[in-house]
């Protein structure tokens, strides 16, 4: 017996084809169109990025990413500008023995400190990152906490952008006065009055290298009360001060 259905003809096999054919178009369509947008996006956010790492060659930021989400968590920040004259050099040169000891001679990233964390992590040796002050100024400024291999890839085109545009001082000036020192805490000035009780152009060579090693984890060392690791810290950044400030002469000579 023979089905009472109707087998579809050339045409309608071929009408169909057409609505697939159509179907797919524009729905290609809407990806280009999406991916144009976000194109446009993307283009937009990096020129008001690059204006504004002009803009802060000469005006102090306002605010950063991580302030941002700090106040959003509810905390009431601490932080008070000083220009990097008003900040005592044993804590400019702490800072750069601690966190970037050629900060002086790189254009933003360190590839040499990058290939020997390469390197000791195949060996499986515990080693310090390899994030230069720029870096870090770059996701302060505009990045987010969490450690991925996303944000340090946007961090390298950010410290390579700065370092262009801005000079060490002022580098090494907007880092002292955005990083965070402890719980709602920014800057050095904030820093030195909450731990020491003085302004930071007073603090002493110990004082800035506690607060120093404080700085890749300032929410568990508190400079004032340093335990027996943070103390090590301090010891081994203060015995690298002599030969750094030989190599800080983009720092100590205005």
């Amino acid at each position: 017996r023979r089905s009472g259905l109707v087998e579809p003809g050339p045409m309608a096999a071929s009408a169909g084809s057409g609505a697939q054919k159509r179907s797919k178009k524009r729905m290609d369509g809407r990806w280009r169109l999406l991916l144009a947008r976000l194109g446009l996006a993307a283009a937009i956010l990096a020129g008001a990025v690059l204006v504004s790492i002009v803009l802060f060659r000469f005006v102090n930021p306002p605010i950063t990413a991580t302030m941002v989400v700090d106040k959003l968590r509810g905390g009431t920040l601490h932080r008070q500008w000083v220009p990097l004259e008003k900040i005592s050099p044993n804590l400019q040169l702490a800072v750069i023995a601690s966190e970037d000891g050629n900060f002086c001679d790189h254009r933003g990233v360190d590839w040499g400190a990058v290939r020997e964390v390469i390197n000791k992590a195949k060996s499986l040796k515990a080693v310090r990152g390899a994030s230069t002050i720029p870096m870090q100024v770059a996701k302060n400024l505009y990045l987010w906490e969490r450690r991925n291999y996303v944000r340090k890839a946007l961090e390298v085109p950010l410290a390579y952008a700065m370092t262009t545009l801005w000079p060490k001082r002022r580098m090494l000036e907007v880092y002292l006065n955005i990083a965070q020192w402890g719980p709602h805490t920014y800057g050095a000035e904030a820093a030195s009055r909450r731990y020491f009780g003085k302004p930071a152009s007073r603090l002493t060579r110990r004082q800035a290298v506690l607060l120093a090693a404080a700085l890749p984890n300032p929410h568990a060392r508190n400079p004032a009360r340093p335990n027996r690791k943070m103390r090590l810290i301090a010891s081994a950044v203060q015995r690298r001060l002599p030969y750094i400030s030989k190599r800080a002469d983009c720092v100590l000579k205005p």
